[in-house]
């Protein structure tokens, strides 16, 4: 059986810099009370008429295809990853295969939010190794900030939430890579953190009523989320460990879901791990739900702190809740 392996790494975000002092000045809110609370300093909103969620995805592909040495015609297929498509249907992975002008491969589009990216390399790992495809794309991208309140009252959720691209290619290999991929959920919690309309389940999925009130905007019980989310980054970093018989400090490097800083810190105190064993950049970009891990991901290779042999952790919990980690030997 083969195994996968990330052979190349691309992520984009938006020009347009949101910082704190910037949302103080639309919502009763302060950089103290955002940077205590989630350790946000600055985030990345989308550019209307520039940037949309395939196209950031797309920018993002063609950086880890040039760094994998490959062409967009080398691609088998797409597992893509977002809660926030630029169409109601059909999903962004279609339009992203057309704008890398790859017509014809299959496009498998996901809905895990924070968790999302995860699941989708455990799909294209899976793929590969069964030998049903060579090359696999994984994309995560998002567009949250058209999705905000925001107003004084939902300031707890529009001071995290923001937008970006990341992206992730595949290969069939002999050697090492994708150790072992793990995923779970409870809908018991779907609406501690999720966006209720334009849902299908309506008499119309639009009307006055609808449009008045604000349930088209993201709504998340902070304190429920934090809770679960500290419990469940856990279980699964150790689930990952375990399975594969490592323990916390032959991690070489952790790379969480860019949820809250407060939580990440909490998860690095638990495992015992140093800084230089963590990566994190949320007080740059916010969170960008399945964006974040392939955009940290790609960050932290840039900037030498991923290298050959390495063993890489990711892990991610959000919206559903669902909950995930995969190890991986670089």
């Amino acid at each position: 059986m083969k195994n996968s392996k990330i052979i190349g790494l691309g992520h984009y975000v938006p020009e347009k810099v949101v910082t704190n002092n910037d949302l103080e000045k639309i919502m009763n809110t302060t950089n103290d009370w955002i940077v205590e609370r989630t350790g946000i300093e600055e985030r990345r909103w989308f550019v209307p008429g520039k940037d949309t969620v395939s196209n950031m995805g797309t920018r993002a592909t063609k950086i880890a295809l040039n760094r994998a040495g490959l062409a967009a015609k080398d691609i088998d297929f797409i597992v893509f990853a977002t809660i926030t498509p630029d169409y109601f249907f059909p999903g962004s992975g279609v339009l992203l295969q057309r704008e890398l002008g790859i017509q014809g491969i299959g496009a498998l589009d996901i809905r895990n939010a924070c968790s999302g990216f995860i699941y989708a390399l455990s799909i294209a790992d899976q793929f590969i190794k069964t030998g049903m495809y060579k090359t696999v794309l994984v994309v995560g991208a998002e567009i949250q900030s058209s999705a905000l309140d925001k107003s004084d009252e939902g300031r707890s959720s529009s001071v995290i939430f923001a937008d970006g691209a990341g992206a992730a290619i595949l290969q069939a290999t002999e050697s090492e890579g994708v150790l072992s991929t793990h995923l779970h959920a409870d809908g018991d919690y779907a609406e501690e953190l999720y966006v209720k309309d334009p849902g299908s389940s309506r008499e119309t999925r639009l009307s006055k009523e609808l449009l008045d009130g604000k349930t088209f905007n993201l709504t998340m019980n902070g304190s429920a989320v934090f809770k679960h989310a500290v419990v469940r980054f856990s279980e699964v970093i150790t689930e990952a460990l375990k399975q594969n018989g490592y323990q916390p400090d032959d991690i070489d490097l952790l790379v969480p879901h860019q949820a809250n800083l407060r939580i990440s810190n909490f998860v690095q105190k638990q495992f015992k791990l140093p800084d230089d064993k963590v990566y994190n950049n949320i007080m740059h970009y916010g969170n960008t739900t399945a964006a974040s891990i392939p955009i940290a991901m790609s960050e932290a290779w840039e900037k030498g702190k991923i290298n050959e042999g390495d063993l890489i952790c990711l892990a991610a919990f959000g919206s559903g809740f669902t909950w995930a980690s995969a190890l991986i030997r670089w």
